[in-house]
């Protein structure tokens, strides 16, 4: 539970899972010979290898063989031999990335081509060698790839230099351009990037390291100790502006007063820019002022974190034609999302364009998201669970059973190894058919592992069940320690679902615990205010205690926030003070509200909250639901908190 730690969850979890199967000699040679290659001890992984012949996790101990004689010792006959006898696993897969790499490393270009097509998963680092290869056979088109990168590829691999300085030697790129990536590393805050991308520039437009040192360091003394012909040299105006970004990083209007004093000695291009850091930094702590500064913005070119936030200060305002001018300038794959789709829509709607609006609430009506869900209900159609698919017949269960990708996922699994056991699981449901998912998720079901099989039945496309989608395991326990806090049971499982994905141990990286993911402090607070005797944090992972404390949060948390669910998900999340903070001098709409939170996890979180409590009250009820009463409005911000302060 609360305080940012539910994006990275599943990456992060550490779970014991019970299984009916105890572990075996074989699991503890696995064990073993796993903590052998991760010290490096290649003698024990060596002994341990025979032993191991015919274990499920074989496989691996080869991989790990191999990756031990990389880069000097590996013949190729010997990878290829692996790589057939593992055909289309991940573990294959993962090798001969590990393996293509290494060949690139060494532009060992023949080699590298006759394996590069067959690698299913492509990361940035290994498409770069691929372009690296594509041009040491002299084709040229891989610069147009590699311009699509420059202002995008902001950290960039060490595979990936010598393709962004083809575009230097090549004249692809010139001053502006790189100054360009120069601004967009700073505004990621890509500082480290941005020093070494200046030597991109040239040499009477390279800044000095104590120019740069004062730039990112102390950036307005800089400022403030310009000599009069600063603006003379192109090199002092790019430096001008990007000490400006630095300035509006902390305060917006300080940035704000340092520009129009500057302004008149910049083009419109650097002026545009800077504006636009300071309308996004405003607009992410909710100042007025936001939508001012971005109207100063002019034509300049807007990146997609950017022209974000530029809509979302524009939804606070009321500002609708600002809403649409922004999205209908995005980038088409950032407009095709049903975020700005809905948005435009309500832009277009706002300005009498109904028909236009309805097109584009069409366009993504049904989707099972938040935004689908709103979609619905401009269109006044009820949101429904689709018709549950037949259930997986004998055969597909069986199938499901012997599938090698996923016994071996089962496997990690049981031998709390769980981000294996994830990628196992992941890439072997990658090509699966709708009826292969829902065994699948049936198989993980019976196995007790929810999240998985939540994970699968996710990904069908027109068979569904959404009994298996939107699971409500422990249900003797969850309902009535909700009613007992007068909580919507459909809202306390949406929570869970984002939260643990119902696994009963599972642990973040930052200490939440259990089904409700609770922070030790918080768990301890509770406690307290409860009349909880004599509890310790060893038991924050017993089902009826965690359900115990984490609705008796909920149920706090929602009398100091006005009984309203939204506020009350953003602080399980976030913290009760955030919410509150991220309230307007106004009422607003809940579903602006949540677009308008500014923390990205915090944001998406409350999104899928009450977007799952649509689904669970359409699944315990048995009827059609909307969205659009439970955001509510959300009332202007309080003069001061209500409930005193909470963890």
């Amino acid at each position: 539970m609360m305080f940012f730690r539910s994006a990275a969850l599943f990456l992060s979890l550490t779970v014991v899972v019970s299984f009916a199967h105890a572990a075996t000699a074989m699991d503890d040679r696995f064990l073993a010979a796993r903590d052998a290659f991760a010290k490096g001890d290649r003698a024990k992984l060596s002994r341990l290898a025979p032993e191991l012949r015919g274990y499920e996790l074989a496989a691996y101990i080869d991989y790990w063989l191999l990756l031990g004689r990389l880069p000097d010792q590996l013949d190729a006959a010997d990878a290829r031999a692996f790589l057939a006898s593992n055909d289309k696993s991940y573990i294959a897969d993962k090798f001969r990335s590990d393996w293509l790499k290494d060949l690139g490393k060494k532009a060992q270009w023949a080699e590298f081509d006759a394996e590069f097509p067959k690698v299913q998963s492509v990361d940035q680092e290994l498409a770069c060698y691929g372009l690296q290869s594509r041009r040491a056979k002299g084709d040229t088109s891989m610069l147009d790839e590699a311009m699509t990168l420059w202002l995008t590829l902001l950290e960039p691999p060490e595979s990936c230099r010598p393709v962004l300085e083809a575009l230097i030697w090549e004249k692809r790129v010139l001053a502006d351009e790189a100054w360009a990536r120069v601004r967009r590393q700073f505004e990621a805050n890509k500082i480290r990037f941005a020093r070494y991308s200046v030597n991109y520039l040239p040499p009477s437009q390279t800044p000095s390291n104590a120019q740069m040192d004062m730039v990112i360091d102390r950036p307005m003394p800089f400022l403030l100790k310009l000599p009069s012909n600063w603006a003379e040299k192109p090199l002092n105006r790019e430096l001008v502006v990007l000490a400006i970004q630095r300035v509006a990083r902390n305060d917006p209007r300080q940035a704000a007063e340092q520009l129009t004093r500057l302004a008149p000695r910049l083009d419109a291009d650097q002026t545009g820019w800077a504006w636009s850091q300071i309308g996004w930094k405003a607009a992410t702590s909710h100042m007025p002022d936001a939508v001012g500064w971005f109207e100063k913005t002019g034509d300049v070119l807007l990146s997609d974190e950017v022209a974000q936030w530029k809509v979302r200060a524009a939804l606070r305002a009321g500002n609708w034609g600002m809403v649409r001018n922004t999205i209908e300038k995005m980038s088409p794959a950032l407009a095709a999302l049903p975020e700005w789709v809905y948005w435009l829509g309500r832009a277009y709607k706002a300005g009498g364009m109904t028909t236009e609006a309805d097109k584009l609430f069409t366009r993504i009506s049904g989707q099972p998201n938040f935004y689908g869900n709103l979609a619905d209900d401009e269109l006044e159609r009820p949101i429904t669970v689709p018709p549950k698919a037949a259930a997986p017949t004998r055969e597909e269960i069986a199938a499901a059973n012997s599938n090698p990708g996923l016994q071996r996922a089962l496997l990690f699994l049981r031998l709390n190894l769980r981000l294996e056991g994830l990628r196992e699981w992941n890439w072997t449901l990658r090509s699966m058919s709708d009826r292969e998912l829902l065994a699948a998720a049936d198989l993980a079901r019976r196995n007790d592992i929810y999240d998985r099989a939540i994970s699968a039945a996710d990904r069908t496309k027109n068979e569904h069940d959404y009994s298996l989608r939107y699971l409500a395991p422990f249900g003797d326990e969850v309902r009535p320690a909700a009613r007992a806090q007068s909580l919507d049971d459909a809202w306390v499982y949406g929570l869970m679902r984002q939260e643990s994905r119902f696994i009963t141990n599972a642990k973040s990286s930052v200490g939440a615990s259990g089904l409700m993911q609770l922070m030790p402090a918080t768990a301890k607070w509770v406690a307290k205010k409860i009349g909880l005797n004599n509890y310790s944090h060893s038991q924050v992972n017993d089902t009826e205690t965690n359900l115990l404390l984490g609705t008796s949060y909920m149920r706090i948390v929602m009398e100091s926030l006005d009984e309203h669910p939204v506020l009350a998900s953003a602080a399980y999340n976030a913290g009760p003070g955030r919410a509150r903070r991220w309230r307007a001098e106004q009422p607003l709409e809940g579903a602006i509200y949540a677009e308008t939170i500014p923390f990205n996890e915090t944001r998406d979180y409350v999104k899928k909250v009450m977007s799952n409590s649509v689904y669970y009250s359409a699944l315990f009820e048995g009827k059609p639901q909307s969205l659009k009463p439970r955001l509510g409005t959300i009332g202007p911000r309080p003069d001061a908190p209500k409930g005193g302060d909470l963890p």
